[in-house]
């Protein structure tokens, strides 16, 4: 099978990310969205984006065009019926996404391929909402989309071999590389990470060092380009704490209890980065 049309489901951070990557690489992008106003955000942030390729030099004006005139907008989901692969990204919300994915199942043809975005949630049990479970698996892309080069692919308990294979050429395709996950809780990136920007917040919480410190530590000790605690702010306090939960629920291991410190965190709204106030104000 040969990926010719894209479906981006949902007009966020990722999402946006996502379609502006398939376009830029010539494929024809459907990118649907409930609430209008995150469509005409989506495209603004990717006309900027592309802009910034271009004062770069990764791009030129043409190819920026191309890019933009590749992606298409809708907040319908029936604009998925002539897709050939569609990317679910929306929140991190299991019933959400297993809803979603069932509309798109009767609306898309049976040779569609149903991927997702998630950074946690069984593609498992999502796959087995379906009617096509051997034609599901996750394609979770890095943050930001168009600079981070990783993307893991999750194969579900019922993926076929020749599903797996389409999307692992298609990530090359993209200017990708492909990592193959299996379904675990946390997959590779986040049962890794998380717990370390965890272990940070609790250094925090002991009163160990300052934030400011801890990060430096990271840094300049370990040559990390960000701070686990600035990069807590940068992903969103509630979704770290969401993926700890999943981790402890999923692996029943005391090791991964979330920092009570960032539960109460997110209990205040502070949620880094876009609530204005994380470990660091914005």
């Amino acid at each position: 099978m040969t990926i010719k049309s894209v479906g981006v489901l949902g007009a966020g951070t990722m999402g946006s990310g996502i379609a502006q990557v398939f376009a830029v690489q010539g494929f024809q992008v459907q990118l649907v969205d409930n609430q209008p106003s995150h469509l005409q955000q989506a495209v603004l942030n990717i006309q900027q984006s592309l802009d910034k390729g271009i004062d770069k030099g990764r791009l030129n004006s043409t190819e920026r065009d191309q890019a933009l005139h590749n992606i298409h907008t809708s907040p319908h989901l029936d604009r998925f019926v002539d897709c050939d692969l569609v990317i679910e990204a929306v929140s991190e919300e299991e019933p959400t996404k297993i809803a979603l994915f069932q509309s798109i199942d009767r609306i898309c043809p049976d040779a569609t391929i149903l991927a997702s975005n998630t950074s946690a949630i069984s593609l498992t049990r999502m796959a087995a909402a379906t009617n096509r479970p051997d034609r599901f698996m996750g394609m979770h892309f890095m943050n930001p989309v168009g600079q981070m080069d990783l993307v893991e692919l999750i194969r579900a308990l019922q993926t076929s071999d020749a599903t797996y294979q389409v999307l692992y050429d298609l990530s090359q395709r993209i200017q990708k590389t492909p990592v193959t996950v299996k379904d675990y809780p946390g997959f590779v990136s986040n049962r890794i990470l998380m717990p370390m920007i965890n272990e940070a917040i609790y250094t925090l919480y002991e009163g160990v060092a300052s934030i400011a410190d801890i990060d430096t530590v990271m840094k300049l000790g370990m040559n990390h380009p960000m701070g686990p605690l600035e990069l807590a702010d940068f992903i969103g306090l509630d979704t770290c704490l969401f993926i700890m939960n999943v981790l402890h629920d999923g692996f029943k291991d005391s090791k991964y209890r979330p920092c009570p410190l960032l539960q109460q965190m997110v209990d205040a709204g502070y949620f880094g980065k876009k609530s204005g106030r994380g470990f660091y104000p914005y």
